[in-house]
């Protein structure tokens, strides 16, 4: 992955194994940052066909219901684009290959998912389960909802006048806020259409944690620094995403307005 230039990448937080930072900007190889993204969807294995099934059913569920929160808001909702890939792709933010995990763009306002990731998810993550996997995306798809509503452009604009352990807290308080978001989606699709079966939640929360900053530098590193943070704890991020599931009010989860996350 080419790091500096133009574009904000959003991560889910699997990446940080590789020391990436969510909120660092990536550049374009060519050089040139801003444009349309240029990118080639593969063909889906037949053996990920059904995967792949899931992950368009959940991503329209994800519509459903927040184009109906964004009209409770006034709003309209801008529908993002998915886009499948194998090894590597371009964005409109950088060139990233699987190891980064899913992500969202916000300069092409994409999300970006390797199906091979749930394999990892549940082999080496020990987070398995089809809820898991939907907890995965509406995340993602939480990051262009913080797009649409403006809190991705605050974080970022305030990014070149902080320290980095400053701009680490406010990525933390953003994922945070993803996850929530999430959880917002989920209260809503088992409202509307009971969606969800025994054991559903655990596994989303299962995997939340799995992707805490704590377990994940515990994992690659044998110690937790809490300094180097970007995504917030296990505990964290279960506890944001609950909050979400149960209030199922966006208005609930300003993860920046409260003194600690």
């Amino acid at each position: 992955m080419v790091g500096g230039g133009m574009g904000l990448l959003l991560l889910l937080g699997i990446s940080l194994l590789a020391g990436l930072n969510p909120l660092e900007v990536l550049t374009l190889i060519s050089g040139q940052g801003g444009g349309p993204a240029t990118y080639e969807q593969v063909e889906v294995d037949p053996a990920q066909a059904e995967t792949a099934e899931f992950v368009s059913v959940v991503l329209a569920d994800t519509e459903d219901v927040w184009h109906a929160l964004f009209a409770e808001m006034g709003r309209q909702y801008r529908e993002p684009t998915l886009v499948l890939f194998s090894d590597g792709v371009e964005s409109a933010c950088g060139f990233a290959d699987a190891a980064v995990g899913p992500f969202y763009c916000p300069a092409d306002q994409q999300v970006y998912l390797d199906l091979t990731f749930f394999d990892e998810l549940n082999r080496r993550f020990g987070a398995p389960g089809d809820f898991a996997q939907a907890y995965v995306i509406a995340h993602e798809i939480g990051h262009h909802v913080q797009h649409q509503l403006g809190a991705m452009d605050r974080v970022q604009s305030a990014r070149g006048r902080q320290t980095q352990a400053a701009a680490n807290e406010q990525s933390v308080r953003l994922e945070l806020q993803a996850d929530f978001l999430a959880g917002v989606w989920a209260h809503h699709a088992q409202r509307t259409r009971a969606i969800l079966e025994p054991g559903d939640i655990e596994e989303a929360l299962g995997a939340a944690s799995a992707v805490g900053d704590d377990t994940l530098q515990r994992r690659a590193q044998g110690r937790v620094v809490p300094d180097a943070f970007t995504h917030g704890t296990a505990e964290q991020r279960m506890r944001w995403f609950r909050k979400g599931f149960e209030t199922g009010d966006v208005a609930q989860g300003d993860t920046f307005a409260v003194p600690e996350p």
